[in-house]
């Protein structure tokens, strides 16, 4: 890092901004992140309590009602990503929370499976952008030094989400039964759609797009804090791509999405399977568990992991160590799971393959952040993201087929731990690349 933008880094009036920042912008993308994920996964907790009786879902089926929200992703991720650059985080993140949060709740009211696919496109068309644009919005707040730490802190909504959520959808399901003439599953749809649309009057009135406009912010830190992102701006945009074309045809944007692609499936996979696979322990084991008490016990492996996420960026300043161990250990642990002789050391793999997941995500950031800025940052991190994002159609598709065809998920799973595990070779061999900046 040159010496001005360190320099700036160390400043104190960029510290304090920082912090000031941090304090009131960070609570918000997490309680934002919280819902976003919610309602993106909680089809997975709706499948197995009711959803794919009703509607007459099979396994695959199931994954392609699930995985096709990814596909509206991946049309629009770069385009909305551009428009967020253009119009502001604070527009752009209130409409896609408005349409979401729309298109959630009208799942509550899906009368047949094709309604449902249908509607988890439009989900996925409705989002497009959402997760992109906050590690975009992050880049105009928080220098790098800072930014994978904060970064971490955003993401912890995803194991806050996964747990907490895994307790409150199944309190639902199982209680809400028969409120407004609903069956349980539509009830959960229900209630957890409509925050999203709550939440774009927050964003209307309290997101602050960028430091030079924080009229909460004292003049000097905002000054200060300007100067620092100008720095930094100024020095990647020498070591990456310049536009928008130059980002989406760059290898090294390519082979990143090849790593957040293994990295997601894993995620993936566990978020839209591990419900049903817990269910199956009752056949598998001979055990017996509760709708509540599933929930429970899917939390665990996302309530380690929350705690692994923190120590884990915390601890780990390497960007290529940050990402590849916690991946290639996800990767190894998955399979150990088909093979263990109880339910409770099969949770223990997989505990341990989340954690490996969710220690990985927040690390990876740093790496395209460092080598992208401006429209490029807006056009490669958008396409980073959708393309990883296709994980999201691939898994529980390739694990709900996979399971039909077999009658059981070991070879899906397997799937997971080869991809988990590509993904940290892929950013080993990256570290050799020298990052230079193309014509474009």
């Amino acid at each position: 890092m040159s010496s001005d933008t360190a320099v700036g880094t160390e400043d104190p009036l960029v510290r304090s901004g920082v912090r000031r920042a941090g304090r009131r912008l960070i609570p918000l993308l997490i309680l934002l992140y919280f819902v976003n994920y919610l309602d993106r996964v909680n089809i997975g907790f709706a499948g197995p309590n009711g959803m794919n009786e009703e509607l007459g879902l099979s396994a695959t089926l199931f994954g392609v009602a699930a995985g096709v929200f990814f596909i509206g992703y991946l049309l629009l991720e770069v385009p909305s990503n551009l428009m967020l650059h253009r119009f502001g985080a604070r527009r752009w993140i209130a409409r896609i929370l408005v349409t979401w949060g729309i298109i959630a709740t009208l799942m509550a009211f899906t009368p047949n499976a094709t309604v449902l696919i249908v509607l988890r496109f439009l989900l996925g068309v409705a989002e497009a952008g959402f997760f992109p644009g906050i590690i975009l919005y992050l880049t105009y707040w928080f220098p790098a030094a800072q930014r994978a730490r904060m970064t971490a802190w955003f993401m912890t909504a995803i194991p806050i989400s996964t747990a907490l959520g895994a307790v409150v959808s199944s309190l639902i399901i199982e209680h809400g039964d028969g409120l407004f003439g609903l069956t349980g599953w539509r009830v959960m749809f229900l209630f957890e759609g409509i925050p999203a649309i709550l939440l774009a009057f927050v964003v209307w009135f309290a997101l602050t797009d960028r430091p030079a406009v924080a009229s909460w912010m004292p003049q000097a830190e905002r000054d200060a804090l300007e100067r620092a992102l100008a720095a930094e701006g100024r020095e990647v945009s020498e070591a990456g791509p310049r536009s928008v074309l130059g980002a989406l045809r760059s290898p090294r944007v390519l082979a990143l999405s090849w790593v957040y692609f293994g990295v997601v499936y894993g995620l993936y996979a566990l978020g839209f399977f591990l419900p049903t696979i817990i269910k199956s322990f009752s056949a598998q084991y001979g055990t017996h568990f509760t709708t509540v008490q599933q929930g429970l016990i899917n939390a665990i492996p996302y309530v380690v992991g929350l705690v692994v996420m923190i120590v884990w960026t915390r601890r780990s300043t390497n960007p290529t160590v940050r990402v590849a161990v916690p991946a290639l250990i996800g990767g190894l642990a998955i399979p150990v799971a088909l093979y263990l002789a109880n339910p409770w050391l099969a949770m223990v793999a997989v505990t341990i393959c989340a954690c490996g997941v969710l220690a990985a995500l927040p690390g990876f950031w740093s790496l395209p952040t460092a080598y992208l800025t401006g429209a490029a940052a807006a056009a490669g991190i958008a396409l980073i993201n959708s393309l990883g994002n296709l994980s999201g159609f691939v898994a529980p598709y390739v694990t709900g087929a996979l399971s039909d065809a077999t009658g059981n998920n070991k070879l899906g799973l397997w799937v997971v731990g080869i991809c988990m595990v590509s993904a940290a070779v892929v950013t080993w061999l990256l570290r050799r690349t020298r990052r230079r900046a193309p014509a474009g």
